[in-house]
């Protein structure tokens, strides 16, 4: 029998991760701890068990990953876009001939469900196969100028380095939704993942890194730097870096970007959620209740998207209420490599101590635990989802717990109603509202409702196409990624004025003779 410590190994070593070999200059990589620099411990969330050790980098690491970059851009920069398009459809190739090795990887070291490992990996080659069409695509505009013989219009250069601030959350999607794009444009990457999920990364960087050989490409155009939050400080205060796209708590984003703001770099944003569903009295129950479910619980509540709060209208308030924590103790919890799993384990137990202080929080404020928020003594991180009846303006509520943890809110009287508790908190990601009137959906829509980036009828908050720019508004942080047209976040725009007389005449009608 295959154990699991054998498992994580053999993946490792089919994605070019091997017991003391050094995988990049950043990052090394044991099957046991067993060396003198500063290294950090992987457990996986799922049993606890110590799966390998990675070498953090130093002050020196991350000098040279920049300057590899810096050499790689003076390269990339120069091939013509479409060029640059094939290198990524050759990367998107690559992952879908290791997606079931990455998409395990990426269930053991971050613990949600298979079948969302997968799932993951396929929005990365979702999102390259959209870079693809995208490097043809660039496009500027053309504008009359008032003078006589005189044509303008603007072009977009690449920015040069852009540094990735990746979360453990989604340790490989959000990152290639920033590279694929910025590559196509031009750009080099440098990627600092979350120390909780290195493995993940390293693996990317395998797969790329062959794409680069096989083309003749320098391996700065995608760089890899594993380390603590002094990386990220160093990246965020780095002029070499002019657009840093980080991805994480708040808190971390406005260290972030005041420290990019000083030096008057660039910034996408993509920081905390704090996602309501409104459920009118018009809604279709089966719908909402399904929504709710996954929104609610889906890779332990700990997407940005998750639903975290759920505001329904008092005519179907108790019918709701009551399907829900029915429903709740049913949740299949455990191993989430196991087909029938729908709730696997929190990240770490720090994350486990903050949902138990939470619900702890919340009961002071007045909230009622309906049903779940047990910690399960099985190996791993594994807790019950819960449900607590609480009002909007509840500290607790106010805040985002990276957790399954759902707040039951009931409104009465008009929609508006409802979106004025949605929108009353510091964070606007994303939201979303289950009614079969047309009025209500439109007013939710409208310029005076969700004050959300994304906002849905009729489909939960939880989960995004890679099509549509993702992010958010408030405390969210502004940023958009992805789809759409995303890409100017990565480029610089320039007008051109050409003029093909041999006169000199000035705009507004200016005379300037001697």
């Amino acid at each position: 029998m295959i154990t699991a410590h054998q498992e994580i190994q053999s993946i490792l070593e089919k994605l070019g991760i091997k017991a003391n070999n050094p995988a990049y200059s950043t990052g090394l990589v044991w099957a046991e701890l067993n060396s003198q620099r500063n290294t950090r411990q992987i457990f996986s969330p799922i049993n606890g068990e110590l799966i390998a050790s990675v070498e953090m980098a130093t002050p020196e690491d991350y000098e040279t990953v920049i300057k590899k970059a810096e050499e790689a851009f003076k390269v990339w920069r120069k091939i013509p876009a479409p060029k640059r398009g094939e290198i990524v459809r050759q990367i998107g190739d690559k992952l879908r001939e290791n997606k079931e090795a990455l998409g395990k990887l990426v269930t053991y070291e971050m613990g949600k469900i298979l079948q969302e490992g997968l799932g993951e990996v396929q929005e990365m080659i979702d999102i390259c196969d959209f870079a693809v069409g995208l490097s043809r695509q660039l496009y500027g505009l053309t504008m009359h100028s008032e003078r006589p013989d005189h044509r303008m219009y603007e072009q977009w250069h690449p920015l040069g380095i852009v540094g990735i601030i990746s979360a453990f959350n989604f340790p490989v999607a959000v990152w290639s939704w920033n590279a694929m794009i910025a590559a196509v444009c031009g750009d080099v990457c440098v990627w600092k993942p979350s120390e909780k999920t290195p493995l993940t990364a390293l693996a990317c960087q395998n797969i790329i890194a062959d794409v680069l050989k096989s083309n003749n490409l320098p391996e700065g155009v995608f760089g890899l730097i594993i380390g603590d939050a002094t990386i990220g400080e160093k990246m965020s205060n780095d002029t070499r870096v002019p657009l840093v796209s980080a991805t994480g708590s708040t808190r971390m984003g406005k260290k972030v970007g005041e420290a990019v703001a000083k030096r008057l770099g660039k910034t996408i944003l993509e920081l905390g959620g704090n996602n309501a569903i409104i459920i009118t009295e018009n809604a279709d129950l089966e719908m909402a209740i399904r929504a709710t479910l996954f929104g609610a619980v889906g890779t332990a509540g700990q997407r940005c998207t998750t639903t975290r709060r759920l505001i329904v209208h008092e005519s179907v308030y108790e019918e709701v209420k009551n399907r829900l924590v029915k429903t709740y103790p049913n949740l299949p919890i455990g191993n989430p490599l196991d087909s029938k799993t729908l709730v696997g384990p929190l990240i770490d137990q720090d994350a486990v101590k903050m949902f138990e202080k939470a619900l702890e929080h919340v009961q002071k404020e007045g909230g009622k635990l309906l049903v779940g928020g047990t910690v399960l003594s099985e190996k791993g991180n594994y807790v019950t989802p819960a449900i607590v009846e609480a009002q909007n303006t509840y500290e607790m509520v106010q805040e985002e717990t990276f957790a399954p943890i759902l707040y039951l809110i009931k409104y009465s009287g008009e929609v508006e109603n409802a979106i004025a508790i949605q929108n009353g908190v510091k964070q606007g990601l994303s939201s979303s509202i289950f009614t079969t009137n047309l009025l209500q959906a439109e007013t939710f829509l409208a310029y005076a409702g969700s004050d959300c980036g994304i906002a849905n009828v009729n489909i939960g908050t939880s989960g995004a196409e890679i099509g549509g720019a993702f992010g958010g508004e408030k405390e969210t942080g502004g940023g958009r990624e992805s789809g759409s047209d995303s890409w100017k976040a990565y480029m610089r725009r320039q007008t051109n004025t050409i003029n093909y007389s041999t006169q000199l005449p000035l705009a507004q009608g200016i005379k300037f003779d001697f």
